[in-house]
């Protein structure tokens, strides 16, 4: 029997098989890297303090009294953000809540470039929504007290760099206690429906 390990068309398959392989890892590699986290780590309720777009200091204690909807981005965002801001927006108009029965708060992860009058100038598209910002350390606390991740990508040559996130909405009831999250893209109707959860709890 003739000896086809070496023959040119195996060789090829070979080649090829091992190519696909070679892509299918670095395609895993980038969702990986450049897609944002959807679920939080673990919500564990550690102490933190931020400054509040709306005046003041915000911290653990605030989120007592009303329900909230709380989200982590930046304003750079190109897409995440202004889009579950938006959404956040709809909901609550479709449950025609005002702020004082529904509260959403952005809290920065960038806080090289959101200063809270950058952040206060790009929540005036989403009004009602209260920003909250913070030094590095103060950012991280609240990122810890809440478990999302976040990584700051490689700066370009003009140093503009991106910052991949957790996109949960995180749900947190009057007792200033977690209830659960809104995926990034998850459909209105469950949305609305968390949310009325929410305010029944």
């Amino acid at each position: 029997m003739a000896d086809t390990s070496s023959s040119p068309a195996l060789a090829r398959f070979r080649i090829i098989l091992w190519t696909l392989v070679v892509l299918a890892a670095l395609g895993a590699t980038a969702l990986f890297v450049f897609r944002p986290p959807t679920a939080p780590l673990a919500v564990t309720g550690k102490p933190f303090a931020l400054e509040s777009t709306g005046g003041g200091t915000f911290t653990e204690a605030s989120l007592k009294g009303t329900p909230s909807l709380v989200f982590f981005g930046y304003t750079h965002c190109p897409d995440v953000c202004p889009t579950t801001l938006a959404e956040s927006a709809v909901w609550k108009d479709e449950l025609g809540l005002s702020p004082e029965q529904l509260r959403i708060i952005f809290v920065t992860v960038d806080p090289k470039r959101d200063t809270k009058e950058v952040l206060a100038d790009y929540l005036s598209s989403f009004p009602g929504t209260i920003g909250l910002v913070g030094n590095d350390q103060q950012t991280a606390d609240a990122k810890a007290s809440f478990g999302v991740a976040s990584e700051t990508t490689e700066p370009d040559a003009d140093g503009y760099y991106l910052v991949n996130h957790t996109a949960s909405v995180f749900l947190i009831n009057k007792d200033g206690q977690f209830e659960g999250t809104i995926a990034y893209g998850e459909p209105k109707d469950t949305a609305v429906a968390k949310i009325r959860k929410l305010l029944a709890s």
